[in-house]
């Protein structure tokens, strides 16, 4: 008598939105064959919540303070211990399902990272170009999120794998003049975060860091195997990388001015 196979643990899919009409529906369309979706909005006042509805999720709404606080409360809500984490403007591509439907199969692991493949402007990231891997899939009885501005990741205590197979795609800018306003917004916000750690050497960092970072993306990282847009992507990626050094440097010559300040006066 062939014997029954063992079943994968239960999943819930978290995503949080504000205002996420665009690309919610290709997100949740990928993933309706989890056992639970969870929406936790932030006040949309576009069609958000109705695209989250219609793909049967559970929504629920909480003003927005930070990512790592809202993300633990849209965690919280899940009814199983078994997460896959996406933002709103991810996709899961369609052979994911079976890989991570395997992987939740006795799993030995507190969690599993996930390979990102970029929208870039027109087209998206060649599979052969090196793709990053983020934790998105994971028991939530292992870890919490952190607290880091912006970049907020879940923190397990565990072993965790890499699902080289189970890849999804970012969409979230569709030109240069939205990557380049992003950019420009979370620079801004990581400085804060920067001045609290004392980060040194912002000045040197500024100067030596973004064609470093240029020639590995597009080179070691094979972006030049997407063509203009690879190099765009990483031109603008040095960009980002220069001007969170150059807003740094600028609000400790700042700090450091309005201590001399105190001390003279």
């Amino acid at each position: 008598m062939t014997p029954e196979p063992t079943p994968r643990e239960p999943l819930s899919v978290v995503v949080i939105t504000l205002n996420n009409a665009d690309t919610l529906d290709a997100c949740l369309r990928q993933v309706d064959w989890a056992d639970e979706i969870v929406v936790l909005d932030s006040g949309s006042t576009d069609d958000t919540v109705a695209i989250a509805q219609r793909h049967g999720a559970r929504v629920a709404v909480h003003p927005f303070d930070e990512f790592g606080p809202q993300k633990q409360r849209a965690i919280a809500l899940a009814n199983h211990d078994w997460i896959l984490n996406l933002d709103a403007d991810e996709v899961l591509s369609p052979a994911s399902r079976a890989v991570i439907e395997r992987a939740l199969v006795a799993p030995r692991h507190a969690g599993f990272r996930l390979p990102r493949r970029e929208r870039m402007f027109w087209t998206v990231q060649h599979p052969l170009s090196w793709r990053n891997a983020h934790l998105r899939l994971y028991d939530r009885r292992r870890g919490r999120m952190n607290d880091v501005e912006i970049h907020s990741a879940m923190e397990l205590d565990g072993p965790v794998k890499t699902l080289w197979r189970a890849d999804f795609v970012n969409d979230s800018d569709p030109d240069i003049a939205g990557r380049v306003s992003r950019i420009n917004r979370y620079s801004s916000a990581l400085v804060a975060h920067k001045l609290r750690r004392r980060q040194r050497l912002a000045g040197l960092r500024m100067v030596v860091y973004p064609p470093f970072f240029f020639l590995r993306q597009y080179l070691a990282k094979r972006y030049f195997l997407n063509g203009s847009a690879g190099f765009i992507a990483s031109v603008v990626g040095a960009f980002y990388v220069f001007l969170k050094y150059a807003k740094l440097h600028e609000a400790q010559r700042r700090q450091r001015k309005a201590e001399k300040s105190r001390m003279d006066g």
